[in-house]
């Protein structure tokens, strides 16, 4: 017989301590962490954030309504408390994990972009065209000497 590797699941699974980021309704935009589950579509959520403006309060979301994201509160126990959960949240430094990750880069990013101006946009395209042309001509010169 030959030897069989298994390995987990690299899938996102939803379990408690997992923190989600809600896409729809009035926390949109705000992230929470999963306390406990509730039934296969809603889960018993707490956002305590340290900016009272991205604070979500605990209650029961739907499952529809979040992302999962990569960051998990390790070893958080099922339904526990909001004090609990806000001493292990800054614990594990979710805020700061958060806005090191690229999908919080790029949300900023897409952000910062519908505030430009018609102008800003256009200086934008030329700076995108001026890199592209060195870009090429580097290119351009390497394939030159390799000939």
């Amino acid at each position: 017989m030959g030897d069989a590797e298994i390995s987990t699941s690299t899938w996102k699974l939803v379990e408690v301590g997992r923190v989600v980021l809600f896409i729809h309704g009035p926390h949109e935009g705000k992230l929470a962490t999963i306390v406990e589950i509730i039934d296969h579509k809603r889960a018993l959520v707490d956002g305590p954030a340290s900016n009272p403006k991205t604070l979500v309060p605990r209650h029961a979301a739907a499952l529809s309504n979040v992302i999962l994201t990569p960051i998990v509160i390790p070893k958080l126990p099922r339904a526990t408390g909001t004090a609990k959960v806000r001493r292990e949240w800054v614990k594990a430094e979710v805020e700061a994990k958060w806005a090191q990750s690229a999908w919080q880069k790029r949300r900023d990013q897409r952000e910062k972009r519908k505030q430009l101006t018609d102008f800003e946009r256009f200086k934008v395209v030329k700076l995108r065209k001026q890199a592209r042309f060195e870009l090429r001509r580097s290119l351009a010169k390497v394939r030159a000497a390799a000939k």
